[in-house]
C-alpha cells in the first residue's frame, strides 16, 4: 500500500458513505475529515513525522487520544497516520527514547506550564494511560490485510508483548524518561488500582463512599478499576487475533490463556447480581463501587461477558433512566447524584471513545440493532449541536441534554473544539459502521458484513471503500444491490453471504427467512 501522508489529493482514497434521506450526515461526514487532516502533525526529528494530533496541546501526546484517531483513520490509511503515529510511544515506551524539542503554540494550555516560543522537550503525557494499542493495531490490521506489518510487529519489534508486560509489572509509582506524569497504574492479583487522569475519565466520581462527589478530581486508591482489567484483557485477546492472522497457533494459545485468566477474574469479582452490572470493586473485600458509567462496557468489548450478561448490559444502555435516552452511552447513568445536565466532563458528557468502544462490544454480541439505534442519536446528535451551536464545529465532548458541547470539570467554560482528535470517530466511524450499518470488515478473508438498516431510507451504501487490496463500491436502492468491484470478496448482507465479483454486480438482495 502506498503511503503518501502529504498528498494534496487526500480526499480520493476516502470512502463516500451514500444515504439518499440524509444528504446531511454525508456534509458533515465531510467536514469531519478536513478537521481531521488539520491535525496531521509534521515535526522533524520524530520517530514518525507526521504523526496525528489529538488538538488539545503542542507539547504532549496522548496515548488513547492516538488510539482512537487511529480507529477513523483506518479507513484511509494511505493518508492518514494513524497506527504509524503509534512509533512515538513504542520509542518512549518500550525502547527508552526521548523526543525531540518543539515549540509551543500560543494557545497552549495553562497547565503544561510552556511558553509561547521557548522550545521544550515533547513528551507523552501518560504512560499508563489506557492500554489500547493492540486493539488498534488489530482493528487496523483488519483492514489493511498488511500480514507482513503483522509479522514485523509482533516477531521483531514485539511492541505490543513488551507494553501488555509492562503494564502488568507495574506495582509502585515510576516516571519513564521521555514521559511527563508518574503512573498511577498498580497490578495487584484481583485487578489494577489506578485514578482519573490515567484512565482518562479526569473527573469521574467512580469510587465514591458518599452519595456525591464534590471533589473536582477523586481517587479513591482502595478501588480496582473495571476498564483497566478488560482492557488489559483485550490486549491479550487482540494479541492473540494478530498471531491467529498470521497462522501462529502457539502464538494464539498462549495469549488466549491470558485473556481467559482475566476473564474468569472479572466475571467472578466485578459483576454485581443486584444490579445486573459489572462494577468497579474494593481491593479488600471485593465489595461494589455501584457508580454506573461507559467504563463497564470494556467488558463487552473484550468479550468478557457472558451471553446472558451482555444482554443485561445492552438493556442498561437502552434504559433511558440510565445510560439510555435521547443520547446514549453516556459517561455517567443519568439518575445518579453526581449527574449534570452540563456534562461536567466525565459526569454526565456523551464522549465518542468510550462510545464507540461500546457500540463495538454491543456489535460484537450480535445486537446490531441496538447498536444502529444507539449510533444514529448519537450522529443525530452531534449534528444538530454543529448545525445550532456556535461556532460550528465538532466538539471534546457533548453535554447529555440541550445539544451544545459538555462543560469542562469546573462548569466555567465549554470544552475544547475542532476536536479531530478522537470525536471525528462520531462522523466517521460511527457513521460508516453502525448508523450504515459496515460493521465487520475483515482483508484477509476479503469479507464484508453489512447490517443493512431499513430506516435510512431507499438508497444507501458506500464507494470507494478501501480494504486489503480491494477497492469497491456497495449500493443498495430497495431490495437490489449493485456491487463495483476490482477484485472479488465476500459480502454477508445481513448474515447471507453473496459472492461478489471483480467488475460489475448487480442481485436481488434476498430477505430473511
Amino acid at each position: 500500500m502506498k503511503k503518501d501522508f502529504f498528498a494534496t489529493d487526500w480526499q480520493r482514497y476516502l470512502p463516500h458513505p451514500v444515504c439518499g434521506a440524509h444528504p446531511e450526515y454525508d456534509a458533515f461526514y465531510q467536514r469531519a475529515w478536513e478537521l481531521a487532516r488539520d491535525h496531521v502533525k509534521h515535526i522533524p526529528g520524530l520517530p514518525q513525522s507526521p504523526y496525528m494530533d489529538e488538538g488539545l496541546c503542542d507539547t504532549q501526546i496522548w496515548i488513547w487520544d492516538t488510539c482512537f484517531m487511529a480507529l477513523y483513520c483506518k479507513f484511509a490509511p494511505e493518508v492518514f497516520p494513524g497506527v504509524e503515529s503509534f512509533r512515538n510511544f513504542y520509542e518512549v515506551l518500550v525502547n527508552g527514547r526521548i523526543l525531540p524539542e518543539v515549540i509551543p503554540g500560543a494557545d497552549e494550555p495553562f497547565w503544561t506550564k510552556a511558553t509561547p516560543g521557548v522550545p521544550i522537550p515533547l513528551k507523552v503525557h501518560i504512560a499508563d494511560n489506557p492500554p489500547l494499542f493492540a486493539f488498534a493495531e488489530y482493528e487496523n490490521a483488519m483492514m489493511h490485510g498488511d500480514a507482513e506489518y503483522v509479522k514485523d510487529l509482533l516477531y521483531n519489534k514485539r511492541s505490543l508483548q513488551g507494553h501488555y508486560e509492562w503494564v502488568e509489572s507495574l506495582t509502585e509509582r515510576i516516571t519513564l524518561p521521555g514521559v511527563l506524569l508518574p503512573t498511577y497504574l498498580r497490578h495487584e492479583e484481583c485487578g489494577y488500582t489506578w485514578e482519573g487522569g490515567s484512565s482518562g475519565m479526569d473527573n469521574t466520581p467512580r469510587g465514591k463512599k458518599t452519595p456525591r462527589f464534590e471533589k473536582e478530581r477523586p481517587n479513591n486508591p482502595d478501588m480496582l478499576w473495571v476498564d483497566a482489567i478488560c482492557q488489559q484483557a483485550l490486549s491479550a485477546k487482540c494479541i492473540a487475533k494478530l498471531f491467529a492472522l498470521v497462522g501462529d497457533t502457539e502464538g494464539e494459545a498462549e495469549w488466549n490463556a491470558r485473556f481467559a485468566e482475566k476473564q474468569r477474574l472479572v466475571n467472578d469479582l466485578y459483576w454485581d447480581d443486584r444490579d445486573s452490572f459489572y462494577y468497579d470493586i474494593d481491593r479488600n473485600d471485593h465489595s461494589f463501587y455501584r457508580v454506573m458509567t461507559t467504563a463497564s462496557y470494556w467488558a463487552l468489548t473484550a468479550g468478557i461477558a457472558t451471553e446472558e450478561r451482555a444482554a443485561a448490559m445492552v438493556a442498561r444502555a437502552e434504559d433511558p433512566e440510565t445510560l439510555g435516552g435521547d443520547l446514549p452511552l453516556l459517561s455517567l447513568a443519568r439518575n445518579d447524584p453526581d449527574f449534570a445536565e452540563t456534562g461536567r466532563y466525565w459526569r454526565g458528557a456523551l464522549w465518542l471513545p468510550t462510545a464507540y468502544a461500546s457500540l463495538k462490544g454491543i456489535s460484537a454480541y450480535g445486537y446490531q440493532k441496538s447498536a444502529h439505534v444507539a449510533a444514529k442519536k448519537i450522529l443525530q446528535y452531534m449534528l444538530k449541536t454543529y448545525e445550532d451551536y456556535e461556532p460550528h464545529t465538532i466538539w471534546e465532548c457533548y453535554a447529555p441534554v440541550g445539544h451544545r458541547p459538555a462543560d469542562n470539570p469546573r462548569g466555567t467554560a465549554t470544552v475544547r473544539h475542532d476536536f479531530c482528535g478522537w470525536s471525528a470517530l462520531g462522523p466517521i466511524s460511527i457513521y460508516l459502521e453502525y448508523v450504515l450499518g459496515f460493521h465487520t470488515i475483515n482483508a484477509f478473508t476479503s469479507t464484508v458484513e453489512w447490517e443493512k438498516p431499513e430506516d435510512m431510507g431507499d438508497r444507501i451504501g458506500v464507494e470507494n471503500l478501501r480494504f486489503g487490496n480491494v477497492v469497491t463500491d456497495i449500493i443498495a436502492e430497495g431490495d437490489r444491490c449493485h456491487v463495483r468491484s476490482n477484485l472479488p470478496f465476500t459480502l454477508r448482507i445481513n448474515g447471507r453471504a453473496y459472492e461478489i465479483a471483480a467488475g460489475e454486480n448487480t442481485f436481488t438482495i434476498r430477505k430473511e427467512s
